[in-house]
């Protein structure tokens, strides 16, 4: 476990020593949108609606569909309005 936490530690230690990543942070802090960043929102966006969807499905269809299958269209769903809204919303964020 130890072991683990050095090559952690010695990860986060590189990564603070390279600039385009204190800039990332920087802007992630701020609030800042860039590229870099509405990429990231995105990808914690769709990771959240395809969680939710699979929940949603699972609660809808179990009985129709069973569990599994439920819970993988619903992950496939959830995302299909999610991406095309955060990609319009964080546009109006950034240039509003």
């Amino acid at each position: 476990m130890s072991g683990l936490i050095t090559v952690v530690n010695t990860m986060i230690t590189d990564l603070e020593a390279i600039p385009s990543f204190q800039i990332f942070i920087s802007d992630l802090v701020t609030g800042e949108i860039t590229l870099l960043t509405a990429i990231f929102w995105l990808g914690v966006a769709s990771g959240i609606s395809i969680i939710a969807g699979a929940i949603g499905g699972i609660w809808l269809a179990r009985k129709d569909l069973g569990y599994s299958l439920a819970a993988m269209i619903g992950g496939l769903f959830g995302p299909a309005g999610v991406i095309p809204a955060v990609i319009v919303g964080l546009a109006i964020l950034k240039f509003v």
